[in-house]
């Protein structure tokens, strides 16, 4: 939530945050959960590639499958919702996680058998799948169940995206310390918990009014015709290869002796950077620079950091730092360039985030399994590593530069992005969809 919308917020506003129907408690429920999912695997990666015989570049896939599919998934939401209903929406969305989540885990049972990582490659995008839906459509679910005003619902689905981020590898880690299939039956225990709560308890008003329905070509057309949008999503794309870089490489850099438990609490400590400046750290820069320089700021920021990080790979204690400082980092940028892609363009906020989140993920997808390919690559005829394990931090930090690149030159074309952003559920929207991804 940016300063414009906090300081729509009132004091006597403020407080009913606390007093909602437990509809909208289902519906935070569900959002904590499914945020989860973003560096639930994050600590089981080596455990995955030790039981399984995945090489370091199978196992990245985990998380590009997810990352893939949630993105593509992302240009038909729209579509998909304004014609079957909000309801229905999150209900396939829950549903569909929880049954590729179950397969995951169900991937090592009783045995894990030949391939298995290859299945659960698949399963993981199926859960992508799933993840698009729910949150492409929960705030408005929650915004329309809550009491107290948008704010209040603003302000409590942040709470839950921060939540889930943050809490994400530490259950990961807990459950993982018993097996990697832990984390798989967990997400699916709980998802299927939030869908019985979302069945019962998320009621339609029968005078509510129909959406409009989204053209299917909308988003393909928006990113054609509008260069501020386009702009963005190519920003965007280069900064997620340096964010997953460091969020996907780093669990196989820091010692095995760490264990799951150990990787989720490093992944906690960075979850938690990132929910505590996405929240509060977004808006006091933004009320103080415009957004692009915040931005070219920020990339600059996390472009030196993988720099860093790709020096002091051998320091685990270096590395941890860098890992929290570059969250710290993070959740500047996922904030206001998801603000700033909405106001680069007059396109509906639902299909502009769509677009710009599909090309965002690119950038996701693509890095875990470079980063383990570039590292393979230098290493050591013997086996030995040389600097494998810090190539693919700078290989983040080179798309950075570009990123950088591209938004300095097309400065231009996003004039409109320094204007502040006149409607506040408009803004959360823009925000959720795109700290989702």
């Amino acid at each position: 939530m940016t300063a414009h919308a906090a300081a729509a917020l009132s004091p006597a506003a403020a407080p009913s945050i606390w007093r909602q129907p437990m509809t909208v408690w289902s519906i935070a429920f569900a959002c904590v959960v499914s945020f989860m999912g973003i560096g639930l695997v994050d600590p089981i990666l080596p455990a995955i590639s030790a039981d399984l015989g995945a090489d370091q570049v199978q196992t990245e896939l985990l998380f590009t499958s997810y990352l893939l599919i949630t993105g593509a998934a992302m240009l038909f939401t729209a579509w998909v919702s304004t014609r079957i209903g909000t309801k229905r929406t999150l209900l396939v969305g829950l549903g569909v996680i929880v049954v590729f989540a179950l397969l995951c885990a169900l991937s090592g049972l009783p045995t894990p058998w030949e391939g298995a990582v290859n299945w659960i490659i698949g399963f993981r995008a199926g859960w992508g799948l799933g993840n698009a839906l729910f949150i492409s459509t929960a705030l408005a679910a929650i915004v329309g169940a809550a009491s107290g005003g948008a704010g209040a619902a603003i302000v409590l689905y942040e709470s839950a995206l921060g939540l889930g981020i943050a809490i994400g590898p530490l259950v990961g880690g807990m459950l993982g310390t018993v097996s990697w299939m832990g984390p798989f039956f967990g997400v699916a225990a709980l998802m299927a918990v939030g869908f019985i709560l979302i069945v019962t308890l998320l009621r339609t008003p029968k005078d509510a009014p129909r959406p409009v329905p989204t053209r299917l070509s909308a988003p393909f057309a928006g990113l054609a015709r509008e260069p501020g949008l386009r702009t963005m999503g190519i920003a965007a794309l280069f900064y997620n290869f340096g964010f997953f870089t460091l969020l996907a490489w780093s669990p196989f850099v820091l010692p095995a002796s760490f264990g799951a438990m150990g990787l989720g609490f490093v992944f906690f400590g960075w979850g938690l950077a990132l929910a505590v400046t996405s929240i509060w750290g977004a808006p006091f820069l933004t009320r103080r620079f415009r957004r692009t320089s915040v931005l070219l700021g920020a990339f600059i920021a996390l472009g030196l950091l993988l720099v860093v990080c790709g020096f002091v790979a051998a320091s685990p204690t270096a590395l941890i730092v860098c890992i929290i400082l570059g969250g710290l980092v993070l959740g500047v940028v996922n904030t206001v360039l998801t603000e700033s892609v909405m106001e680069a363009t007059d396109l509906p906020r639902q299909v502009a985030s769509g677009a710009y989140s599909a090309v965002r993920f690119i950038g996701g997808a693509i890095a875990p399994p470079a980063a383990a390919a570039l590292a393979t690559t230098v290493a050591a005829p013997n086996g030995a590593i040389t600097w494998g394990d810090s190539i693919p931090f700078w290989a983040g930090a080179a798309a950075l530069i570009v990123a950088i690149a591209v938004l300095a030159a097309n400065r231009r074309t996003l004039h409109r992005v320094d204007h502040p952003i006149a409607d506040e559920l408009e803004e959360a929207e823009a925000i959720g969809v795109g700290d989702a991804d």
